[in-house]
């Protein structure tokens, strides 16, 4: 049954078709097209699950005889070590192959932990020995996968040979001697399951042709049900890979506090770097000319009385440069944070940077419209921007720099970015080198928790990205 509601109205109709079931057939398309994913991943999972125990018996074997040697020769040390650094080595061998074989099956990726090495033979013997990962993928090699594969391996074989080998039955039987075998599978099932005080001897029923029959649904059933079996089987791998492969949930950790020590380095580093350059700047700038200001004003002062038009002069040129040590004041001012960022916001202040250009910059805005940025991240923002559109006017020849900004979301980390992009059609070959802009904003935004990514080849063009993460 189903309800038709129809509007129409100036020539156009609207017709909506309301199911009065709609949940069980959406129920039973679900199961089905679940059904042919399965099916669709039954080669693939074939292929890992066949191949899991020859791999498994080479990892087995190999790991069994370094462990060996290096039991009996440590107390030479030497010979010792070597066979157990083999072991580990093998260890994380194999287990990175299981890994990979995992991805090609189909499952999810599984993070790979870090291996860390220290310079040095005692830094290298301390990160190897010391490491728990290298322990887990040697003891994974060694027993575990072994034992796993050799079950796994088991019951697909099993699997696959009672599932052809039945539905085929009614096919080769025929081309095998009868022989002497008096058992046959239907007359099994009938004693089981019905009436055992019937004499199966005297009742005439041709079992072997039951057991074409037997043998065909028994057949059917295994081989319908293989791609729960296989996929079951796969994901058994992929559960102990997670545990025992995977990394420590304290390598986040650590990885999170070197990351911030970089971070707040980098920071550091970045904020001198500004200080210094602000120093500079008002040194040669603002500074110089307030002192040739005070010597004029002061040379007026003098003579005012004996001779009024040089001291009118004075006064004037005096003017003239108070006025352009406040231009250049204000033109400090707007590369932190100029009045219409903080009045308009990032697009306005980058669209009144493009003005200011002496090269042809276009600004393109993919930002939401009702998108509010904090001002941390707005003042960042603006000072990238700022600063590669200046790299770009002095040193790359560029006659046009288009400026795009956008927001990015990364759904595995549950985090937003913004991403200033910045590119000019000069002739290339920028580089982030030390002590200079570039390398100076990539410490800026290391240190905000960004990063910066140059594409510069020699010819051009340069394309210059940052990004900034974005917190509320």
């Amino acid at each position: 049954m189903s309800l038709s509601i129809r509007n129409g109205e100036a020539g156009c109709m609207t017709t909506t078709t309301i199911d009065n079931h709609p949940a069980s057939a959406t129920l039973e398309n679900m199961k089905g097209n679940l059904y042919l994913r399965l099916w669709r991943g039954v080669p693939r999972e074939l292929g890992f699950l066949l191949l899991s125990l020859p791999i498994a018996v080479a990892g087995f074997s190999v790991s069994v005889s370094l462990l060996s040697a290096g039991a009996g020769t440590i107390i030479t040390f030497i010979l010792g070590v070597f066979f157990l650094a083999a072991l580990l080595y093998v260890g994380r061998g194999f287990g990175t192959l299981e890994l990979v074989r995992l991805g090609w099956a189909g499952r999810p990726r599984i993070d790979r932990p870090e291996w860390p090495r220290e310079p040095g033979f005692w830094g290298w013997a301390r990160t190897l020995f010391g490491s728990g990962h290298y322990w887990l993928y040697a003891l994974h090699t060694t027993v575990i996968n072994f034992a796993i594969s050799l079950i796994t391996w088991t019951i697909t074989i099993t699997w696959i040979a009672v599932g052809l080998g039945g539905a085929t039955y009614w096919f080769w039987d025929r081309f095998t001697p009868d022989g002497t075998n008096s058992w046959f599978l239907s007359r099994w099932l009938y004693q089981v399951f019905g009436d055992r005080s019937v004499d199966w001897a005297a009742s005439g029923i041709d079992w072997s042709a039951l057991d074409n029959v037997a043998q065909l649904v028994l057949g059917i059933v295994f081989l319908a049900t293989l791609p729960f079996v296989t996929r079951g089987l796969v994901l058994l791998h992929h559960s102990i890979a997670s545990g025992v492969l995977g990394p420590f949930h304290s390598d986040a950790l650590r990885r999170e506090v070197s990351n911030l020590s970089a971070s707040r380095g980098a920071a550091i580093s970045a904020e001198g770097h500004s200080l210094r350059r602000l120093e500079r700047d008002i040194h040669d700038g603002p500074q110089q000319r307030l002192v040739r200001l005070q010597m004029d004003l002061a040379a007026a002062e003098r003579q005012l009385d004996t001779d009024p038009d040089a001291a009118r002069a004075l006064i004037e040129e005096a003017t003239l440069r108070s006025h352009e040590a406040l231009e250049e004041l204000r033109a400090l001012s707007r590369g932190f944070a100029p009045p219409i960022l903080l009045d308009r916001g990032l697009i306005a202040a980058l669209e009144s940077l493009a003005a200011r250009s002496s090269v042809t910059v276009t600004v393109t805005n993919a930002l939401d419209a009702d998108l509010t940025l904090p001002q941390e991240i707005e003042r960042n923002a603006y000072f990238v921007a700022s600063e590669l559109v200046a790299n770009a006017t002095k040193h790359s020849g560029a006659t046009e720099i288009r400026v795009a900004v956008a927001m990015r979301r990364i759904p595995e980390q549950d985090s937003w970015w913004l991403d200033v992009v910045v590119t000019d059609d000069g002739h290339g070959g920028a580089a982030a080198t030390e002590g200079h802009g570039l390398a100076g904003l990539d410490e800026r935004l290391r240190g905000l928790g960004g990063t910066l990514e140059l594409d510069s080849p020699v010819g051009g063009p340069t394309t210059a990205t940052g990004h900034l993460p974005v917190t509320y």
